[in-house]
């Protein structure tokens, strides 16, 4: 196993008497996709947010790069190379694709000097968005209005502007939300392709996309850490399927 290039260490985070992540501890490896599934309410969104830094742990560590990150703010994170995604898509609907990634890719190469500047000239930040929009698949669609894309394709957007931050980690909370069996198939190419170049924490109910996409599988249940392994051993695992995936769909192949 490669070393991990984002952990966390016995991870608890509190609200008031609620204990919604419990000393969990994870590691993320580049070229390797980890799933984090389980329940509505285990706690997945807590972790993601704890890793990207909206929200702080209660207790416990989370490393990037062998350093501590545990109190960096999201925006330090983010440029030290932790892109994430959200539930919902936070996209910019009466700017072109291309636009809605050149922001992205101009929030790491600031001209604070070319403050008159045409952004079309900031040859850098518009290489970056073009770069990103290829790698997720939607460089064809550069030009239409970013709200008058189909729901898979706004979330391949919202992807394409991680990457154009060029993060070396990926967290995406639920990228396949909503999405038909088309749109879903794409977007499982496009994050197959990105495994090779990242470190991608998937956290994800489709169950059919976590054991096409995964290498390591982490099932949490109650804010706790119920079993991680390959997702031949999440299959396999008796208390995996008691507690979460049911029998019948753990054998599917």
């Amino acid at each position: 196993m490669t070393e991990p290039i984002l952990a966390a260490r016995s991870v608890t985070r509190r609200f008031g008497g609620l204990v919604a992540n419990d000393a969990v501890s994870l590691d993320i490896s580049r070229g390797e996709v980890h799933a984090l599934v389980g329940p509505n309410g285990a706690g997945k969104s807590t972790f993601i947010n704890l890793l990207s830094g909206d929200l702080f742990p209660t207790s416990g560590n989370i490393v990037f790069k062998s350093h501590d990150i545990t109190r960096e703010a999201p925006d330090r994170r983010s440029r030290l190379g932790i892109g994430r995604s959200y539930q919902r898509t936070y996209i910019f609907p009466v700017f072109t694709v291309f636009e809605n990634c050149r922001l992205a890719a101009q929030s790491r190469l600031p001209r604070p000097l070319a403050l008159f500047a045409c952004a079309d000239d900031d040859r850098a930040s518009c290489d970056r968005a073009r770069r990103a929009l290829d790698l997720a698949d939607i460089a064809d669609l550069a030009e239409r209005p970013a709200g008058k894309l189909s729901h898979g394709a706004q979330r391949q957007l919202e992807v394409a502007m991680v990457l154009a931050t060029e993060p070396e980690v990926l967290l995406l909370d639920e990228p396949l939300a909503g999405m038909g069996v088309d749109e879903s198939a794409r977007m499982v190419d496009v994050l197959r392709r990105l495994r090779d170049d990242h470190a991608i924490l998937l956290v994800e109910h489709d169950m059919d996309a976590v054991f096409a996409l995964a290498d390591r599988i982490t099932v949490m249940v109650n804010g706790q850490v119920l079993e991680s392994g390959t997702p031949s051993q999440i299959r396999a695992s008796v208390a995996v399927q008691q507690a979460y995936l049911g029998h019948e769909e753990l054998i599917v192949d």
